[in-house]
C-alpha cells in the first residue's frame, strides 16, 4: 500500500512539474486593457479569455516551440512563435483592424456608391429615379455638388472645367465617346444604360494615379458581375420602344437590350421652337456576356452599337432663313475585362476597349465627316501585403486615329492625326491605424504625337476625428492632351495641366451623410488661338492659364422621414480663365457661381406608387454684350427648374411611369446671340437663346416577365 501511494504521488509531482503557466496582459495602442480577448495556443485546446483588467492565465502541458494567438473583433490578430516557457507575464498590444466598418476611408474629392461602398452618396438606382434626369446618368450626377448646370449642353462640367476635362471609364476601361451627338442648344445624352452598373465612383478632383488624361474629373462605372435571374423586359414609351432579355447558365450569363427611339410623334403633339425636317430617330443595341472560370476568374465582354440621325433648321440672327443642320452618327463600342485572384494575396486585372465613331454633319452647304478609331489596353496588379498596406501598379496604352473631311462648294480637304500614349502607374494605400490612412501614387505618361513625357504625383491623407466624422486632404497634378479639334490642325503643343488642392470633411451616421469640401485648382499650358473658332489658319500656343476655387456642400437623409429619402447639394464656384480665343482673363460662359439641387423621393404604400421631384438652381452665366464693351462681363438670368415623376405599380411586374421636366414652365435663358454688324443706330441687335421646349413630357409602360413574380423595372425608371 505504501508503495502504491508513493507511485501516485510521484506521478502527480511529475505532472505538475511538466505544466507551464501562460499568462500576461492585453492592451490597445493607448495602453487601455482589452476585455474578452481570446487567448490560446495554436493547435491545442489550451486557452482562455482576458478579464476586465485585460489579464489572462492558463496552464498547458505542451512543450517546446508553440504559437500564441490573441484575437478579438475590431483588432488585428496577434501571433507569436517561441518556446512556451517564455509566455509568462507577457504584454500583448493589439492594433486596430483597419478593415472594420468604422475605419477611416480615403475619399477627398470622391463620391462612391454601390454594394461595397462604406458611404452611399448616390446609388445606381438614383440615376434612374431622379426626377428630371430622364434615365440619363449625367442628369442624375448633376444633382451632386461640384457640377455646373449647362442645360443646353447636357454633359458633365465639373469645378470650373469644361466637359472635355471629365473622362468616363467602364470596369477601368476608357469610354471614348460617352455622349450621343446633338445640335446647338439641344442637350446631349449619355450613351450608357444605367441599369448595367452596380457601383459608381465620381471623383470631382484629386483622383487616383490609375487614371489620367482628365484635368477635372473621372467617372468610374463598375458593371454587374452576375445577373440575379433570367427575365424579359418590355418598354412602351411616348418616344419609342425597348426590349431586353437575360439568360443564365451555370458559369455564364448573357444580357441583350435593344431600343428604338423616334421623336416624330412627340414633336407632332408638342412642337418646339426648331423647324424639324427629320426628327431624331435612333436605334441602339447592347449585349453583356459574363463567364466565371473554375479558378474564379471573371471575364466580361460588353458591346454596344447605336445609330442616330436628324435634320432641322435653327434660328440665327445673322441668317434670314436660319441655319440648316443635319447629323448622322454610327457608334460601335466594345469593352472586355478580366479579373482574377492569384496566390499569396495577389490579384490581376486587364482589359481592352475599342470605339469606332463616325459622324456626318451637314451645315448649310458644307459637309463634315469625322471618323475616330480609338483603343485602350490595360494591365494592373494588386498586392495585399496586410490590412495596413496595399500596392497597386500597372501600365496602359491608348491609341487614337482621328480624321476629318471638310467639303463645300469650293473646298475639299482632310485633316488627320494619330496619337499613341503610353502610361504607367504605381499607388499604395497605407493604414497607420483605424484613424489615419494615406494613398500615395505616381503616374507617368508619354505622348508620341506631342513627344512629351510627364510625371503626375498624387497623394491623399485621411484622419478619422470621431466615431462618425473624418477629415481628408488631397493633392495631385494632372495632364491632358489638347482636344481633337485642335490636334487635327496642329501638333506643336504641350499637354494642358492643372494642380488640385482639396480639403474635405465628412460625417456619416445611420443613413445620413454630410460632406463639405473646399478646393483650389491651378491651370497652366491651356490652348489659345487667334481666330473666332479653331481653324487650319489659326495660330496656336500653350500660353493659356486659369484657376478655379470653391466650396461644395452635400446632405443626404434616408432616415428622418419614413419611406422618404432626399438630398441637397450646394456649390460655390469662383473661376477665371485665359484660353481659346479669350482676349483677357474672364469667367467662362459655362460656369455658374452658385449651383443648388434638392431631390426628394417618397414611396406611398397605400397608392403602390413612388413620387419624386427635383429642383435645380444655377445663377446666371456670363456673356459678352458688344453694345457695352468688355468681354464676358454681363450675366444672364438664373436657371430654375422643378421636375416631377410618378411611378404606379399596376401589379408587381407592370409599371406605369410619368414624368414632367420643368413642370412650372419657367422661361429659362441659355444665353444671347448678337448680330455680326450694328444697325443704322450703331446698336448690335440680339435674340434670346431659350431651350427648344419649356417642358418635356414622358409616359411609359414597363413590363417584366420572370419566374420571380416580384421583379419589376422600378429600379430602371
Amino acid at each position: 500500500m505504501r508503495t502504491l501511494l508513493l507511485c501516485v504521488l510521484t506521478l502527480v509531482h511529475i505532472s505538475l512539474t511538466a505544466q507551464t503557466t501562460v499568462s500576461g496582459r492585453v492592451l490597445d495602442h493607448n495602453e487601455t486593457p482589452i476585455m474578452g480577448v481570446n487567448i490560446y495556443l495554436s493547435g491545442t485546446y489550451d486557452g482562455t479569455a482576458t478579464n476586465e483588467a485585460g489579464i489572462f492565465s492558463f496552464n498547458t502541458n505542451v512543450t517546446g516551440m508553440q504559437t500564441l494567438i490573441a484575437s478579438s473583433i475590431s483588432y488585428e490578430t496577434f501571433s507569436k512563435t517561441a518556446d512556451v516557457t517564455t509566455f509568462t507575464n507577457i504584454t500583448i498590444k493589439l492594433r486596430d483592424d483597419v478593415n472594420t466598418l468604422d475605419a477611416v476611408t480615403v475619399n477627398a474629392g470622391t463620391f462612391k456608391a454601390g454594394d461595397n461602398a462604406k458611404v452611399t452618396a448616390l446609388k445606381p438606382l438614383d440615376i434612374v429615379t431622379t426626377a428630371g434626369a430622364l434615365g440619363d446618368f449625367v442628369g442624375a450626377l448633376q444633382t451632386l455638388p461640384g457640377t455646373s448646370n449647362v442645360a443646353e449642353d447636357g454633359r458633365l462640367f465639373v469645378r470650373g472645367g469644361d466637359a472635355e476635362e471629365t473622362q468616363i471609364f467602364v470596369d477601368g476601361m476608357r469610354v471614348f465617346t460617352p455622349y450621343s451627338p446633338s445640335a446647338n442648344n439641344i442637350p446631349a445624352r449619355g450613351r450608357l444604360s444605367p441599369f448595367l452598373f452596380k457601383g459608381i465612383t465620381f471623383s470631382t478632383g484629386g483622383y487616383s494615379a490609375e487614371y489620367g488624361q482628365a484635368l477635372s474629373s473621372v467617372l468610374l462605372l463598375n458593371s454587374i458581375n452576375e445577373p440575379q435571374e433570367e427575365k424579359t423586359e418590355i418598354s412602351l414609351m411616348t418616344v419609342g420602344v425597348g426590349l431586353g432579355n437575360t439568360q443564365k447558365w451555370k458559369k455564364s450569363a448573357l444580357s441583350i437590350n435593344t431600343n428604338y427611339i423616334n421623336l416624330a410623334p412627340y414633336q407632332h403633339l408638342y412642337p418646339d421652337n426648331n423647324e424639324w425636317h427629320k426628327p431624331v430617330e435612333s436605334f441602339g443595341g447592347e449585349a453583356v456576356y459574363r463567364y466565371r472560370f473554375q479558378n474564379e476568374g471573371l471575364l466580361k465582354v460588353y458591346g454596344a452599337y447605336s445609330a442616330s440621325n436628324f435634320e432641322l433648321t435653327q434660328a440665327d440672327i445673322n441668317e434670314v432663313n436660319g441655319v440648316r443642320f443635319g447629323l448622322k452618327n454610327n457608334n460601335l463600342y466594345i469593352n472586355s475585362s478580366y479579373q482574377d485572384f492569384l496566390e499569396k494575396e495577389w490579384s490581376f486585372s486587364s482589359g481592352v476597349s475599342f470605339a469606332n465613331d463616325q459622324t456626318d454633319i451637314t451645315l448649310n452647304s458644307s459637309n463634315i465627316t469625322d471618323i475616330e478609331n480609338s483603343a485602350h489596353l490595360k494591365i494592373a496588379l494588386q498586392k495585399y501585403f496586410s490590412s495596413r498596406y496595399k500596392l497597386n501598379f500597372g501600365a496602359e496604352y491608348f491609341i487614337t486615329d482621328f480624321k476629318e473631311n471638310y467639303r463645300d462648294n469650293t473646298v475639299n480637304t482632310s485633316y488627320t492625326f494619330n496619337n499613341n500614349l503610353l502610361a504607367s502607374f504605381v499607388e499604395t494605400d497605407v493604414f497607420f491605424s483605424k484613424r489615419l490612412a494615406t494613398k500615395i501614387g505616381l503616374r507617368a505618361e508619354y505622348s508620341s504625337l506631342l513627344q512629351e513625357f510627364n510625371l503626375s504625383p498624387r497623394v491623399s491623407l485621411a484622419y478619422k476625428s470621431g466615431e462618425n466624422a473624418q477629415f481628408s486632404l488631397a493633392y495631385g497634378e494632372f495632364f491632358q492632351n489638347p482636344k481633337n479639334g485642335y490636334l487635327i490642325y496642329n501638333a506643336d503643343f504641350t499637354a494642358e495641366k492643372t494642380s488640385h488642392y482639396i480639403a474635405n470633411y465628412q460625417y456619416v451616421k445611420n443613413k445620413q451623410i454630410f460632406r463639405a469640401e473646399a478646393y483650389y485648382k491651378d491651370y497652366g499650358n491651356l490652348v489659345k488661338y487667334n481666330t473666332e473658332f479653331a481653324l487650319p489658319s489659326s495660330i496656336f500656343n500653350n500660353n493659356g492659364n486659369g484657376f478655379a476655387k470653391g466650396l461644395d456642400l452635400f446632405w443626404r437623409d434616408n432616415k428622418t422621414i419614413k419611406n422618404t429619402e432626399y438630398w441637397m447639394s450646394y456649390s460655390f464656384l469662383d473661376t477665371e480663365r485665359n484660353y481659346q480665343n479669350y482676349p483677357n482673363t474672364a469667367t467662362p460662359n459655362f460656369a455658374s457661381k452658385h449651383n443648388a439641387s434638392l431631390v426628394v423621393k417618397r414611396w406611398v404604400e397605400k397608392w403602390k406608387s413612388q413620387i419624386g421631384f427635383s429642383y435645380n438652381f444655377a445663377s446666371g452665366r456670363t456673356y459678352t454684350d458688344p453694345n457695352k464693351g468688355g468681354f464676358l462681363l454681363e450675366k444672364a438670368k438664373s436657371f430654375n427648374s422643378l421636375n416631377v415623376n410618378y411611378a404606379y405599380l399596376i401589379d408587381q411586374q407592370k409599371i406605369l411611369y410619368l414624368s414632367v421636366s420643368n413642370v412650372l414652365g419657367t422661361k429659362n435663358i441659355n444665353g444671347y446671340q448678337y448680330t455680326d454688324q450694328p444697325n443704322t443706330n450703331g446698336i448690335f441687335e440680339r435674340r434670346t437663346i431659350t431651350p427648344a421646349a419649356d417642358r418635356f413630357f414622358f409616359v411609359g409602360f414597363f413590363w417584366t416577365i420572370s419566374k420571380n413574380k416580384n421583379d419589376n423595372q422600378l429600379d430602371n425608371l
